[in-house]
C-alpha cells in the first residue's frame, strides 16, 4: 500500500469488534489499518497516519496489568477517537477518573448529547439510541475536556478536547445497533482528520499489477488456488499481472458443492491466462476419513491431506521464483501478525514444507476485507457466481456432514444443498440473506412415501443475516419458499424423507452446525 495515501491507524487494545471499527472506516473510502498495542510510538510517528481510534478492551484501565500506551500518542498532533476503553484509556492518560459502575450498561441505551456543536455529532440529534457495553465508567473527566454526551447511567457518554483534536465515546459507533454511529465516524474522519476519501478499488488494482510486476519480473508464480473468493481474486489478479509465468494449483478434495470443482476450472481455463493444475482426491480423501465421527479429528484429518496432497503437487511444479496465496486482512490479524495474539491458523496462512523453496511468498490481497476482495473480483471481470459465492468452511461439508463422512452421505448433501440454493436464488430472496446452506445430521427418521414406510435421512437447512458474523439471526424465509424447498429436497434427492429449518440464532449457535 502507497505511503502517500491517507491512513486511519485502529490501535487494537483486545477489542472484539477491531476489524468491523476498520472496515467502516474503509466503507467512507478512507484506507484502516489495525496494528496492536505493542506497536511503537516511532512506528506511528513514521507511518504518517490522518488520524488514529483507540479500540475497546475487555479489561480495566485501573489495573496495570492492562494494556496501556505512551501518553505521547496523545501529544502527535494526530486526531484521536477512543472507543469503549479506548474512551477510558484517554482518560486516565489525562488524570482523569475511571471506576467500577454501580450500574452497568449492556444493549441499546438512550443517549443524550449536550454539545450539538460538537463536531463528531454533525448531524446526530439531540436524543438517540446507542449500544454500550461497559463496567466501568468516567466518574470524573479530566479537567482539559468537556463533556458532550450522557445517558442515564453514564455521566460521560461522551468527551472532547477540541484544542488537541481528542474525542472519545463510552459507546460503539462502529455496530448497526447504534442509529448515528456511521455519522459519527464520518465526522471524525472528514470534519476532525480531514480526510479526502479517495482510496478506490480501481487504483488498487492498477497498483498492485504494476507493484506485482516489477516485483516478480520474468520468474513464475505458482498459485494455491481453494476456488474460493480470496484465492480466485488473487488468481485473477496475479494473471493481469504475469499470464502465463502463474501456475494455479487446485485440489479437489471431494467435499465441495455439487458441481463446484468443474465450474471453477472452467471458469479460470476460460477467463484468464495461466496454467491450471487440477488434483482429483476425493476417494483419498473419504478414506482417511472412515469411522471418523469427532468433528475436530475430522477437521484435523482434512487439513493435514490437504496439505500433503497440495504440497506434493507444488514440489512437482515449482521452478523457484515465488509462491502467491489468497490471503485476506483478517487472515493476517486472526493468525496473528506482528505482535497480536494469534486467534487461530487460516487456510489462507500456512507453514511451508522446509524442503520447498521459493524466493518469496506474494499475498496481494493482504491489505483487504472480504468485501473489498469481492469488488475487485467483479472489477476483474470473475463471474458474479464465484464472487458472490456463500461462504464455505476450509474443511467442505466435512463439517456440514455430522458423523461419518462416506461418499453417499457426501452426494446427498451436495444434492439437497444444490436444491436449496437454487430455490433461495430463484425467489429473488439472496440478496437478503448472509448465509445459507444445507447440513446433514447423523439422523434418519420415519416417513412414509407412496404408501411405504421409509427410513432416511433428515436434512437440515440453515439460513442467517448478519452485518459482520460475529452475532447472527436465522432469516425470516417465507413459508411458501420453504414448502418448495422441502417439496423438491424430498422429491428430487434419494434417499431423504424429511427437511427441518435451524431458527437458532448466533448465539447460542453457531453459524456451521460443527
Amino acid at each position: 500500500m502507497s505511503l502517500e495515501l491517507e491512513k486511519i491507524l485502529v490501535l487494537d487494545f483486545g477489542g472484539q469488534y477491531n476489524q468491523l471499527i476498520a472496515r467502516r472506516v474503509r466503507d467512507n473510502n478512507v484506507y484502516a489499518e489495525i496494528k496492536p498495542y505493542t506497536v511503537s510510538i516511532d512506528e506511528i510517528k513514521e507511518a504518517d497516519y490522518k488520524g488514529i481510534i483507540f479500540t475497546g478492551g475487555p479489561n480495566s484501565v485501573y489495573d496495570m496489568n492492562s494494556p496501556h500506551y505512551d501518553k505521547e500518542i496523545l501529544n502527535l498532533g494526530i486526531p484521536v477517537l477512543g472507543i469503549c476503553y479506548g474512551c477510558q484509556l484517554i482518560s486516565w492518560m489525562c488524570d482523569g477518573k475511571v471506576e467500577n459502575a454501580t450500574t452497568s450498561e449492556y444493549g441499546k441505551i438512550e443517549m443524550t448529547v449536550t454539545k450539538n456543536d460538537s463536531l463528531i455529532f454533525k448531524n446526530v440529534p439531540t436524543d438517540s439510541v446507542v449500544w454500550m457495553s461497559h463496567t466501568d465508567y468516567i466518574s470524573q473527566a479530566p479537567k482539559c475536556f468537556e463533556i458532550t454526551a450522557h445517558s442515564a447511567d453514564c455521566p460521560c457518554a461522551a468527551m472532547e478536547n477540541v484544542e488537541k483534536n481528542i474525542y472519545a465515546v463510552q459507546f460503539h459507533p462502529e455496530v448497526t445497533h447504534t442509529q448515528f454511529g456511521k455519522d459519527i465516524l464520518k465526522n471524525f474522519l472528514f470534519e476532525v482528520c480531514k480526510c479526502a476519501g479517495n482510496w478506490q478499488m480501481e487504483g488498487f488494482i492498477e497498483n498492485t499489477v504494476a507493484a506485482l510486476k516489477k516485483k516478480i519480473g520474468d520468474k513464475k508464480v505458482v498459485l494455491g488456488l481453494s476456488g474460493g473468493v480470496d484465492s480466485s481474486v488473487a488468481a485473477a489478479l496475479l494473471s493481469k499481472a504475469v499470464g502465463k509465468q502463474l501456475t494455479c494449483v487446485f485440489v479437489d478434495q471431494g467435499l465441495m458443492r455439487k458441481d463446484e470443482g468443474d465450474f471453477v476450472e472452467q471458469t479460470f481455463t476460460k477467463l484468464f491466462d495461466m496454467n491450471f493444475v487440477r488434483v482429483n482426491c476425493g476417494e483419498e480423501f473419504v478414506s482417511k476419513l472412515k469411522g471418523i465421527t469427532d468433528p475436530e479429528k475430522k477437521r484435523k484429518i482434512i487439513g493435514r491431506e490437504f496439505y500433503n496432497v497440495f504440497w506434493n503437487k507444488i514440489r512437482e511444479e515449482a521452478e523457484g521464483g515465488f509462491f502467491a496465496q489468497g490471503t485476506i486482512y483478517p487472515d493476517c490479524i486472526e493468525s496473528g501478525k506482528g505482535d497480536a495474539d494469534k486467534i487461530k491458523t487460516h487456510h489462507n496462512k500456512v507453514k511451508m514444507p522446509d524442503d520447498i523453496k521459493f524466493d518469496d511468498v506474494i499475498e496481494p490481497l493482504c491489505d483487504l476485507f472480504k468485501d473489498e476482495v469481492r469488488k475487485v473480483g467483479e472489477l476483474l471481470g470473475i463471474p458474479k457466481e464465484l464472487v458472490w459465492r456463500q461462504p464455505f468452511p476450509g474443511p467442505g461439508l466435512g463439517v456440514r456432514i455430522i458423523g461419518e463422512i462416506t461418499q453417499d452421505k457426501i452426494k446427498v448433501l451436495q444434492d439437497a444443498d444444490a436444491v436449496f440454493r437454487d430455490e433461495i436464488e430463484k425467489s429473488g430472496i439472496s440478496q437478503e440473506l448472509s448465509q445459507y446452506f444445507a447440513v446433514l445430521p447423523d439422523v434418519k427418521t420415519v416417513g412414509v412415501m407412496g404408501d411405504h414406510r421409509t427410513y432416511d435421512h433428515l436434512i437440515a437447512i440453515r439460513a442467517v443475516t448478519t452485518d459482520d458474523f460475529m452475532t447472527a439471526d436465522f432469516a425470516k424465509i417465507p413459508y411458501d419458499v420453504l414448502s418448495r424447498v422441502a417439496s423438491r429436497i424430498i422429491n428430487e434427492v434419494e434417499n431423504v424423507n424429511r427437511v427441518v429449518y435451524d431458527i437458532t440464532s448466533k448465539p447460542p449457535g453457531t453459524i456451521e452446525w460443527e
